[in-house]
């Protein structure tokens, strides 16, 4: 038996997870263009989402569905399913009373229990539900994307949880003609009606009627796009789409029978469509309970995930990269929250960034020290305009960075882009189109009606499909450089973050038409603190910090070492930036994901700098 082999069998079992058999069908093309789809149809899913809420208020209503922290005591508060159905039917009458001709509810603040109320209840009155991301209110100095928004699906409510805190925002719309609801308290100068007003209107059979008419094909939401190449888009996301698509991720991880009610305790926004739908749809379809976890994986804001963890052993959790690197920080100093978190829990999901190795591998350590067992980490890959995942891992990996196979219902398409593969979309899920936007709808889909997202992959091994996909970076983001090389930047910009962990956040690679290629990175404050010993450590000095510094330039020249000989992977120069990214300047999507191309153009000067002729101290010359 080889070293491998030995080492592979003698790590402890994964914990039991009941996957859908990868029977995959491969359509080759004399082109090469490759169509991938699974031989398993997809199960039937229900016709709206509303009709979840109806079931479960009716099977079991004294079941909790949501549960938010809140009050001075910061105690649990919990909506069941048959008082959440009571309250999103007054909702849904108040709105059908308002007469709003199928004009949205924009709802402009975060996560709440209030939020998912009005979402279905708007729903219910067959009109679209549009959670806009806070940072749009919060963050932003000219409300520039809020007011683009707000002209662009015309609401006819504007719903915010606390009218004081986004006063700046609404003052900054034309209102006219609109009904502002707030939760808690009003916006002075602004008339709006309170949601507990809304929330006991008498329900009359226009509720019923209204629900009994609803079809597949009707709007549910509109979703907008992280803005990453512009203004956001608005994605019609219908019934179906939505329906189908939380049919294909419980399918492919169906739940045992008689096994456990799905717990979830989670913080993904519901702007985002990872939080709103995937996260979200799945937990109200098999009857859940999902608590809202107002913490957030950044300094300050992860005690009370922690807290919450404390009390609450999920059955499934997700997050990305950063909040398991703080999570395991944590566990690894805490037994208890450790076996809290790992007590009944079947999956780990992660999205946004590639897992690095050593933190799965720490996370693996942990889950053994508490259970005796292994946690599969399970991802998927799709966007806002596919509900939204279209693949996933459904299988017991051990690998990192993949984003898995086709589910039921969906076709992948995959056309030859140099060493990998442009991919491409087509199923039940994919949306119909952009809202009040045909011309950039048009130019969505392929000849064949494929959705053309604008990632690539490539095969684990192309000749057995079967071991699935990774992911390859976005196709437009690739650029060659002065010597002819051609640099594919996701995959490269994953590595280098992970190289250079913990003390790296996020980064730009640069290098078009260049000799060279350059990075341009943003540290992580709390990392850094944490390793100098400082607490009240700046980013201006964590960026010049001689012990930053040296983790930073260790973990690049590791990675160059691993890719010694491929010039297309070697960072020649790399620079620490103090000033974080801009969601103003469209270096930051609102779901905080970093626009490559936007950063580039407003950081011009500092891509100077990295090329000089004699670069200056801020510059580490790696080669």
């Amino acid at each position: 038996m080889s070293g491998s082999a030995a080492a592979v069998m003698s790590k402890p079992a994964f914990r039991k997870v009941e996957w859908l058999k990868r029977d995959i069908d491969v359509e080759r093309r004399a082109d090469g263009t490759l169509v991938l789809k699974s031989r398993i149809p997809l199960q039937a899913y229900e016709k709206h989402l509303p009709a979840s809420l109806a079931k479960w208020a009716s099977e079991a209503p004294e079941r909790i569905w949501l549960a938010q922290r809140g009050g001075p005591n910061r105690e649990w508060r919990k909506v069941s399913y048959g008082e959440a159905k009571r309250t999103v039917d007054a909702l849904t009458q108040a709105l059908l009373n308002l007469k709003l001709e199928g004009h949205p509810v924009a709802i402009l603040s975060g996560n709440s229990i209030e939020h998912a109320l009005m979402t279905q209840a708007a729903m219910q009155a067959r009109v679209p539900a549009a959670p806009v991301s806070p940072a749009y209110s919060l963050m932003s100095h000219d409300h520039v994307k809020l007011k683009y928004l707000f002209n662009l699906i015309k609401p006819a409510v504007v719903m915010v949880q606390d009218g004081p805190t986004f006063e700046k925002a609404l003052k900054s719309l034309d209102l006219t003609g609109v009904t502002v609801v707030h939760v808690v308290r009003p916006c002075e100068g602004i008339k709006s009606v309170g949601f507990a007003e809304l929330a006991a209107t008498p329900v009359t059979k226009d509720v019923e009627d209204s629900v009994a008419k609803i079809t597949p094909d009707t709007v549910g939401k509109l979703l907008f796009t992280s803005g990453s190449t512009g203004m956001p888009k608005a994605v019609i996301n219908t019934q179906r789409m939505m329906c189908a698509n939380a049919a294909m991720m419980m399918q492919v991880r169906p739940r045992t029978a008689g096994g456990p009610l799905p717990v979830v305790l989670d913080w993904m926004p519901w702007n985002h469509t990872m939080g709103g739908n995937a996260a979200f749809h799945p937990v109200l379809v098999d009857g859940g309970t999902l608590y809202i976890d107002d913490g957030r994986p950044m300094p300050g804001q992860l005690e009370e995930t922690i807290k919450n963890l404390r009390e609450i052993s999920p059955t499934y959790y997700a997050n990305v990269p950063a909040g398991y690197a703080a999570l395991a920080a944590a566990m690894e100093k805490d037994d208890a929250l450790c076996r809290s978190f790992f007590k009944n829990l079947s999956i780990m999901a992660y999205g946004g960034a590639r897992l690095p190795d050593d933190l799965y591998e720490r996370m693996q350590a942990l889950a053994v020290k508490a259970t005796g067992e292994r946690i599969v980490f399970y991802t998927g890959w799709g966007s806002t305009e596919t509900a939204p995942t279209s693949t996933g891992t459904y299988w017991d990996t051990e690998r990192v960075g993949l984003i898995g196979l086709p589910f039921p219902g969906v076709e992948l398409k995959m056309v030859p882009c140099g060493s990998k593969y442009e991919l491409r979309l087509r199923g039940v899920n994919v949306t119909p189109g952009y809202f009040g936007q045909p011309d950039l709808t048009k130019k969505m889909f392929d000849e064949e009606g494929f959705y053309c997202i604008g990632d690539a992959g490539i095969f684990v091994n192309a000749q057995d499909p079967v071991q699935g996909i990774i992911f390859a970076g976005r196709v437009v983001e690739d650029f060659k450089l002065t010597t002819g090389t051609f640099v594919h930047v996701g995959s490269l910009r994953t590595d280098a973050i992970a190289a250079a962990t913990p003390v790296v956040h996020d980064a730009l690679v640069a290098g078009q038409d260049r000799a060279f290629i350059g990075l341009l990175a943003w540290p992580n404050l709390h990392a850094c603190r944490q390793l100098v010993g400082k607490a009240d450590l700046s980013f201006e000095d964590a960026v010049k910090h001689p012990e930053v510094i040296a983790c930073f330039k260790l973990g690049l020249e590791a990675h160059n070492r691993e890719c010694e000989g491929a010039s297309s992977r070697i960072i020649a120069r790399a620079m620490l930036m103090a000033e974080p990214p801009s969601i103003d300047g469209n270096e930051l999507t609102d779901k905080g994901y970093i626009n490559q191309r936007a950063g580039l153009e407003r950081r011009a000067a500092l891509v100077e700098r990295l090329y000089a002729d004699k670069p200056d101290q801020d510059v580490i010359v790696l080669r």
